[in-house]
Protein backbone atom coordinates (compact mmCIF):
# COMPACT_ATOMS: atom_id res chain seq x y z
CA UNK A 1 0.00 0.00 0.00
CA UNK A 2 2.76 2.38 0.77
CA UNK A 3 4.23 1.78 -2.67
CA UNK A 4 0.84 2.62 -4.27
CA UNK A 5 0.57 5.84 -2.26
CA UNK A 6 4.04 6.81 -3.33
CA UNK A 7 3.20 6.28 -7.02
CA UNK A 8 -0.10 8.17 -6.80
CA UNK A 9 1.74 11.02 -5.10
CA UNK A 10 4.27 10.98 -7.93
CA UNK A 11 1.52 11.19 -10.55
CA UNK A 12 -0.10 14.13 -8.76
CA UNK A 13 3.22 15.90 -8.39
CA UNK A 14 4.22 15.13 -11.97
CA UNK A 15 0.91 16.34 -13.45
CA UNK A 16 1.25 19.68 -11.62
CA UNK A 17 4.68 20.37 -13.09
CA UNK A 18 3.56 19.47 -16.61
CA UNK A 19 0.95 22.26 -16.87
CA UNK A 20 3.37 24.99 -17.99
CA UNK A 21 5.11 25.69 -21.29
CA UNK A 22 8.49 24.33 -22.20
CA UNK A 23 11.37 26.65 -22.92
CA UNK A 24 11.26 25.69 -26.60
CA UNK A 25 7.54 26.50 -26.87
CA UNK A 26 8.12 29.91 -25.31
CA UNK A 27 11.04 30.61 -27.64
CA UNK A 28 8.97 29.70 -30.71
CA UNK A 29 6.08 31.97 -29.64
CA UNK A 30 8.40 34.89 -28.84
CA UNK A 31 10.18 34.42 -32.17
CA UNK A 32 6.89 34.47 -34.08
CA UNK A 33 5.75 37.61 -32.29
CA UNK A 34 9.11 39.25 -32.97
CA UNK A 35 8.88 38.45 -36.68
CA UNK A 36 5.33 39.84 -36.87
CA UNK A 37 6.38 43.04 -35.11
CA UNK A 38 9.43 43.39 -37.35
CA UNK A 39 7.17 43.53 -40.42
CA UNK A 40 4.27 45.49 -38.94
CA UNK A 41 5.98 48.33 -37.01
CA UNK A 42 7.14 50.17 -40.17
CA UNK A 43 3.55 50.08 -41.43
CA UNK A 44 2.28 51.50 -38.16
CA UNK A 45 4.87 54.26 -38.34
CA UNK A 46 3.77 55.12 -41.89
CA UNK A 47 0.15 55.14 -40.81
CA UNK A 48 0.84 57.45 -37.91
CA UNK A 49 3.30 59.81 -39.60
CA UNK A 50 1.45 60.74 -42.78
CA UNK A 51 1.82 64.09 -44.40
CA UNK A 52 -1.19 66.33 -44.51
CA UNK A 53 -1.57 66.19 -48.30
CA UNK A 54 -2.36 62.47 -47.99
CA UNK A 55 -4.84 63.21 -45.21
CA UNK A 56 -6.62 65.81 -47.36
CA UNK A 57 -6.62 63.59 -50.46
CA UNK A 58 -8.05 60.66 -48.46
CA UNK A 59 -10.83 62.91 -47.15
CA UNK A 60 -11.70 64.11 -50.66
CA UNK A 61 -11.65 60.59 -52.09
CA UNK A 62 -13.90 59.26 -49.33
CA UNK A 63 -16.32 62.18 -49.64
CA UNK A 64 -16.64 61.92 -53.42
CA UNK A 65 -17.40 58.19 -53.24
CA UNK A 66 -19.92 58.82 -50.46
CA UNK A 67 -21.57 61.70 -52.33
CA UNK A 68 -21.97 59.70 -55.53
CA UNK A 69 -23.65 56.88 -53.61
CA UNK A 70 -25.80 59.20 -51.49
CA UNK A 71 -27.05 61.21 -54.48
CA UNK A 72 -28.47 58.06 -56.09
CA UNK A 73 -29.69 56.45 -52.88
CA UNK A 74 -31.40 59.57 -51.49
CA UNK A 75 -32.35 61.01 -54.90
CA UNK A 76 -30.92 64.43 -54.01
CA UNK A 77 -28.44 66.77 -55.61
CA UNK A 78 -25.31 66.98 -53.45
CA UNK A 79 -22.64 69.65 -53.82
CA UNK A 80 -19.02 69.53 -52.71
CA UNK A 81 -18.01 73.13 -52.05
CA UNK A 82 -14.33 73.99 -52.27
CA UNK A 83 -13.66 77.25 -50.44
CA UNK A 84 -10.27 78.12 -51.90
CA UNK A 85 -9.84 81.36 -49.94
CA UNK A 86 -11.20 79.78 -46.73
CA UNK A 87 -9.12 76.62 -47.20
CA UNK A 88 -12.20 74.58 -46.34
CA UNK A 89 -14.35 71.90 -47.99
CA UNK A 90 -17.97 71.20 -47.12
CA UNK A 91 -20.99 69.33 -48.42
CA UNK A 92 -24.58 70.46 -48.91
CA UNK A 93 -27.66 69.07 -50.58
CA UNK A 94 -30.64 70.60 -52.33
CA UNK A 95 -33.04 70.15 -49.41
CA UNK A 96 -31.06 72.15 -46.83
CA UNK A 97 -32.34 75.41 -45.39
CA UNK A 98 -30.24 78.60 -45.42
CA UNK A 99 -29.29 78.02 -41.78
CA UNK A 100 -28.26 74.41 -42.50
CA UNK A 101 -26.21 75.56 -45.51
CA UNK A 102 -24.29 78.06 -43.37
CA UNK A 103 -23.86 75.50 -40.59
CA UNK A 104 -22.46 72.98 -43.09
CA UNK A 105 -19.94 75.56 -44.29
CA UNK A 106 -18.82 76.38 -40.76
CA UNK A 107 -18.50 72.72 -39.77
CA UNK A 108 -16.80 71.70 -43.01
CA UNK A 109 -13.42 70.04 -43.34
CA UNK A 110 -10.76 72.64 -42.63
CA UNK A 111 -7.50 71.93 -44.38
CA UNK A 112 -4.31 71.86 -42.29
CA UNK A 113 -2.27 75.06 -42.28
CA UNK A 114 0.46 73.59 -44.46
CA UNK A 115 -1.93 72.43 -47.23
CA UNK A 116 -4.08 74.54 -49.52
CA UNK A 117 -6.30 74.07 -52.53
CA UNK A 118 -4.43 75.67 -55.40
CA UNK A 119 -7.38 75.59 -57.81
CA UNK A 120 -10.25 73.57 -59.20
CA UNK A 121 -10.21 72.96 -62.94
CA UNK A 122 -13.15 72.00 -65.13
CA UNK A 123 -13.04 70.63 -68.70
CA UNK A 124 -12.72 73.32 -71.31
CA UNK A 125 -9.99 75.18 -69.46
CA UNK A 126 -12.14 76.87 -66.82
CA UNK A 127 -10.14 77.25 -63.58
CA UNK A 128 -11.28 78.60 -60.25
CA UNK A 129 -8.29 79.72 -58.18
CA UNK A 130 -10.06 82.12 -55.80
CA UNK A 131 -13.40 82.20 -54.07
CA UNK A 132 -15.50 79.05 -54.18
CA UNK A 133 -15.74 76.16 -56.63
CA UNK A 134 -18.67 73.75 -56.60
CA UNK A 135 -18.76 70.16 -57.80
CA UNK A 136 -22.25 68.68 -58.19
CA UNK A 137 -23.29 65.05 -57.70
CA UNK A 138 -26.57 64.31 -59.44
CA UNK A 139 -29.40 61.89 -58.65
CA UNK A 140 -28.95 60.11 -61.99
CA UNK A 141 -25.58 58.62 -60.92
CA UNK A 142 -23.12 61.07 -62.42
CA UNK A 143 -21.20 64.14 -61.32
CA UNK A 144 -19.37 67.14 -62.68
CA UNK A 145 -15.94 66.41 -64.05
CA UNK A 146 -13.27 68.33 -62.17
CA UNK A 147 -9.66 68.34 -61.11
CA UNK A 148 -8.87 69.47 -57.57
CA UNK A 149 -5.26 70.58 -57.16
CA UNK A 150 -3.81 70.66 -53.67
CA UNK A 151 -0.37 71.83 -52.62
CA UNK A 152 1.64 71.84 -49.41
CA UNK A 153 4.18 74.38 -48.18
CA UNK A 154 7.00 72.29 -49.63
CA UNK A 155 5.47 72.70 -53.11
CA UNK A 156 4.36 69.06 -53.24
CA UNK A 157 1.31 69.00 -55.51
CA UNK A 158 -1.44 66.44 -55.96
CA UNK A 159 -4.22 66.37 -58.53
CA UNK A 160 -7.48 64.55 -57.87
CA UNK A 161 -9.57 63.78 -60.95
CA UNK A 162 -13.31 63.39 -60.39
CA UNK A 163 -14.86 61.66 -63.37
CA UNK A 164 -18.59 61.90 -64.10
CA UNK A 165 -19.47 58.22 -64.29
CA UNK A 166 -16.83 56.54 -62.12
CA UNK A 167 -16.97 56.31 -58.33
CA UNK A 168 -13.19 56.08 -57.98
CA UNK A 169 -11.01 59.17 -58.09
CA UNK A 170 -7.72 59.20 -59.96
CA UNK A 171 -4.90 60.55 -57.84
CA UNK A 172 -1.86 62.06 -59.55
CA UNK A 173 1.33 62.86 -57.63
CA UNK A 174 1.82 66.03 -59.68
CA UNK A 175 -0.10 68.95 -61.12
CA UNK A 176 -2.05 67.77 -64.17
CA UNK A 177 -4.66 69.54 -66.27
CA UNK A 178 -7.25 68.76 -68.91
CA UNK A 179 -4.86 68.87 -71.87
Amino acid sequence: MSHFKLLSGYKTLHSKTNTGFTLIELMVVISLISIMLFWSIPRFQNALVLDNTKKVSRWIIAQVQHLKESAVRCQKLYILHVGIDENRLWVTNESMTEKELENARLKGFELPEDVRVKDVEYPGGEKVSAGQADICFYKKDYSDMALIHIQDNGDKQLSLLIEPFLSKIKLYQEYVGFE
